[in-house]
């Protein structure tokens, strides 16, 4: 019986070894990090939500309808020369000149509303706001974040596009 307390007392002291905290390394001894301060938090509003359904949509409104091509400068002879283009030729890095200023361009295949995911870096104007792109046709269409169009460009030769933003300034992707 004395055999079975002595084994007992010594699985409770290995058991209790087990908790303590050992350092394996000389650096880590008395050191203790200090409290992290308090910050501030800005108030909390409260008020009552509307009832589901009422007030609106949860939905986004639908990207406005694009505006007609052809009343576009230089349209007609864009898109009566252009040459057929094709979603997977556009993916990739592009060099962007549009009123006097260069920047780059970045088209992939990800699905982003009705079109694919896009955007720019460095650009000033109508195409920093750019967040999406589509074919139609012979045209690629940029648009804005919001699936609204921004411009659209059309292949005028081998790694080169050309055409013009909604406010008429013309811009020309190339690689």
């Amino acid at each position: 019986m004395q055999f079975r307390y002595a084994v007992t007392g010594v699985a409770i002291v290995l058991s209790l070894a087990g908790c303590q905290r050992t350092s394996y390394s000389g650096y880590n001894s008395g050191y203790s990090a200090a409290p992290l301060q308090a910050q501030p938090v800005p108030s909390v509003q409260a008020g009552q939500l509307p009832a589901p359904g009422a007030g609106g949509s949860q939905f986004p409104a639908a990207p406005a309808a694009a505006p007609n091509v052809a009343s576009m400068p230089g349209a007609d002879q864009l898109g009566a020369t252009a040459l057929d283009v094709t979603k997977e030729s556009m993916v990739g890095s592009w060099r962007v000149s549009s009123a006097g200023n260069t920047c780059d361009m970045f088209l992939t295949l990800t699905n982003l509303g009705s079109g694919s995911r896009g955007g720019t870096r460095g650009c000033v104007g109508e195409l920093t706001a750019m967040g999406s792109w589509e074919v139609e046709g012979k045209q690629v269409l940029l648009k804005d974040r919001s699936g609204n169009p921004i411009g659209r460009v059309y292949k005028t030769a081998d790694s080169r596009f050309d055409g013009s933003t909604n406010s008429g300034q013309p811009i020309s992707l190339s690689r």
